[in-house]
């Protein structure tokens, strides 16, 4: 099966610390995969070697067969890869629309400009309408972001990272923070906005992995020490004894 990501020993060091310690990982094509670990497992330095937030010290990332070293983040993102960070993250004092349109401008082809009056670009306006629509925030449209209850906001977020039109999405920890109820909402979000795209996930709510994706790596002490089905991940005795069975107990 084609791989979106392909990840191959993959190394991070800070001075003589090594916190990504050979990682390798295959994110199929259309798949829901999510990655799952300890505290202090390495999880969002992975995350932030694969977005170019950090440059690896050794081994590669390829996007689609592209190798994505030396790459910023927002050249990242223009190849076909979004991610969400675990703090929210939007612009609070925009309304709910316009955080959805800037996400938009560059995708539409409306790049550096003074002179062209975004609210008059009905394109514009109508695939911000359709997102929020997706998201279930047509009601919120005009409201200031930063007055949105904590799941609105999340659900903004993800909202903003689809806007691009990326084909690989990458959430940190969706559902952190929420009741019971606010995270069936963002599960069944995710679920919906994510269809025929390829999505990894960070998330430490086991119900939500299990329940949500496809595969599942474990990753323990900066190295993946398993990657199944949910049922070939839970029944593995080294991941029981590394992580699953402290994290089941805790939810």
């Amino acid at each position: 099966m084609t791989s979106a990501l392909e990840i191959t020993n993959l190394r991070k060091s800070f001075g003589q610390t090594e916190i990504i310690r050979g990682v390798d990982l295959s994110v199929r094509k259309g798949e829901r995969h999510a990655v799952i670990g300890p505290n202090g497992a390495g999880k969002s330095t992975l995350y932030n070697l694969i977005t170019g937030r950090f440059a690896q010290t050794a081994g590669t990332v390829q996007l689609h067969g592209q190798d994505l070293r030396g790459k910023a983040p927002f050249q990242i993102n223009r190849l076909g890869l979004s991610r969400s960070f675990q703090i929210t993250n939007i612009f609070p004092n925009m309304s709910v629309f316009e955080n959805i349109r800037c996400a938009l401008l560059w995708t539409r082809g409306y790049k550096y400009s003074f002179w062209t009056l975004v609210s008059r670009k009905q394109d514009l306006t109508d695939a911000a309408d359709e997102i929020l629509a997706q998201i279930n925030l047509t009601s919120r449209r005009d409201l200031p972001a930063g007055v949105l209850s904590y799941a609105e906001q999340r659900a903004l977020e993800i909202g903003i990272t689809i806007a691009g039109g990326a084909d690989v999405i990458m959430l940190d920890e969706p559902t952190a923070g929420m009741s019971h109820s606010e995270t069936d909402y963002i599960v069944e979000l995710i679920r919906q906005v994510t269809e025929n795209k390829t999505l990894m996930m960070v998330e430490h709510d086991m119900g939500v992995v299990f329940g949500l994706a496809d595969r599942i790596s474990v990753l323990v002490y900066g190295e993946i020490i398993a990657t199944g089905t949910p049922e070939e991940v839970r029944g593995n005795p080294r991941v029981q004894e590394a992580y699953l069975g402290t994290a089941m107990e805790d939810h």
